[in-house]
This record gives structure tokens, C-alpha cells and sequence, in this order.
């Protein structure tokens, strides 16, 4: 007999409950029940036969994969519930009623290019550091660097005891009180672009992500999303290595055609 069963942190990865990491949270903190019994890290089950339970709520197998696009404004926090009250990104977001979730983050003063989806595979693949996804963003600064401050950055720096990995860097435009650098990464550390310039001493006036891979944010307005197209989908998928599911994107095809349907 074929075994079924699958770790739960998949399960409730791929379903969109939350990343594999903070499922397994979910799982440590015994919010997790695999026919009415307490989960623990490491348990599998079979999705179309026990009754898994988060909070409570049945979880119910997800019947589409949604992926989006979303131009996040200044002072807004990359996540769907806050509670110290501040504004979301879910706050931008309305129509979807399947849950959805951000890939990665901005930090609050930044903008710029956010992707959402449900789909914890594909978030899995975008953020795992082994990926090497670049990440484009168009930074202001308050001086003019340094040849040598630019090559620094280039080569590497040394942030919280670990040596960043080397970054495309150039200059975008030059004025006589601001620089603005073009800047792509292919690693996702927190905050990671205001410790370089402030280990070198650069002040930042402004941060935007302006793509990931090789999907741009191009005209969307701030505050407003868009879902990606089957090409956007496909490319990010092939950036990450992961293979191509075409049951998986004709599902969001499919989805979308019925959104817009419902909403003439």
C-alpha cells in the first residue's frame, strides 16, 4: 500500500496557511491537531483522509494557486495582520478570498515591488536562500559615494559578523545632492541594504524594489496589485529551479478568468 502521508509543515505550507517555518511554529506551539490529537514536529498525515485542524478550523485543501503583484507604499508592514495596529499589506488587498501570504518582506520605510501568494511551494523555492533570486532595487542616497564605497559594496561587507554576498551596483543618477544607485542582490537579509550603506556611511532617502527575477514592477501605482501572468509565473518558477507544473498555473489561469467574470 502507497504511503500517503506527508509532513505537516508541507501540508500547511502548501495550503497557504504559512511558510514551512512558521508552520512549524504553529505545530511547536500546539495550535496544530491531526484527528483531534496534538501535533508534534515531524508528524505526517494524509491530506484527503485525517482531519487536520489549525486554531480549531478545519483545513480545507486549497482549490487554487493565486500569485500577485503589489506596489507597497512607504509605512506600511509586510504582513497580513498587525498587532500593534500598524497599516498592512493586507489593507491593499481586496477581492481574494482565499488566504494569501507575502514572499519575503519590505522593511516598513521601503517600497516597492512585494509578490503574495498561496501557493507554499512556489514561496518556499522564491525564498530559499540556496535560489540565489535577484532582487533589483533603486536606492537614494544623500551623498555621492566613493569609487571605493561602490566597490565595497560590490565585493562584499561584513554585517552582523557574516560577509554579504557580492552585489551588482551602479550608478542610476547623479545630482548634486543625491545619487541614485541601482542595486541588485541575490540573497534576502534583513534590512540588508540600510546596513551597507550605513556601515559606509551613506545616508538613505529612499528605497524601492523595482523587480524580482526577472518580473518588474513596471506603472502599477502604489497601493495597487495585480495578479501575474502565466509567463511571470513560469519565469519566477524557472529562476527557482522548480519544475514546471502547468496543472498548477492553468489552475490560476482558470481562477483568474473567473474572478474577472465576477466582477463585470
Amino acid at each position: 500500500m502507497t504511503d500517503n502521508k506527508i509532513r505537516l509543515q508541507k501540508i500547511l505550507s502548501d495550503n497557504g496557511i504559512a511558510s514551512r517555518r512558521k508552520s512549524e511554529d504553529l505545530i511547536n506551539s500546539g495550535h496544530v491537531k491531526v484527528n483531534g490529537h496534538i501535533a508534534k514536529i515531524g508528524d505526517k498525515a494524509d491530506p484527503k483522509h485525517d482531519v487536520i485542524t489549525v486554531n480549531g478550523k478545519r483545513l480545507i485543501k486549497k482549490q487554487q494557486n493565486i500569485y500577485i503583484m503589489l506596489h507597497k507604499p512607504r509605512g506600511y508592514v509586510t504582513t497580513m495582520s498587525d498587532e500593534q495596529g500598524r497599516k498592512c499589506v493586507a489593507d491593499l488587498i481586496h477581492g481574494i478570498k482565499t488566504r494569501i501570504y507575502p514572499i519575503g518582506r519590505l522593511d516598513r520605510n521601503s517600497e516597492g515591488l512585494i509578490l503574495l501568494t498561496n501557493d507554499g511551494e512556489f514561496a518556499n523555492a522564491m525564498m530559499h536562500p540556496s535560489k540565489h533570486v535577484p532582487k533589483t532595487y533603486r536606492v537614494t542616497v544623500r551623498q555621492e559615494p566613493t569609487d571605493e564605497q561602490l566597490e565595497a559594496m560590490r565585493n562584499g561587507i561584513i554585517i552582523d559578523g557574516v560577509k554579504t554576498l557580492p552585489a551588482q551596483v551602479s550608478i542610476h543618477l547623479q545630482e548634486p545632492e543625491r545619487t541614485v544607485l541601482e542595486i541588485v542582490l541575490t540573497e534576502g537579509r534583513n534590512r540588508q541594504i540600510r546596513k551597507m550603506c550605513e556601515e559606509l556611511g551613506l545616508d538613505v532617502a529612499r528605497l524601492r524594489r523595482i523587480s524580482i527575477g526577472g518580473v518588474k514592477l513596471g506603472m502599477l501605482a502604489q497601493g495597487k496589485w495585480r495578479e501575474l501572468t502565466e509567463k511571470e509565473v513560469a519565469l519566477l518558477m524557472s529562476e527557482t529551479g522548480m519544475n514546471m507544473d502547468k496543472q498548477k498555473i492553468d489552475k490560476s489561469n482558470a481562477a483568474r478568468s473567473i474572478r474577472r467574470r465576477s466582477n463585470r
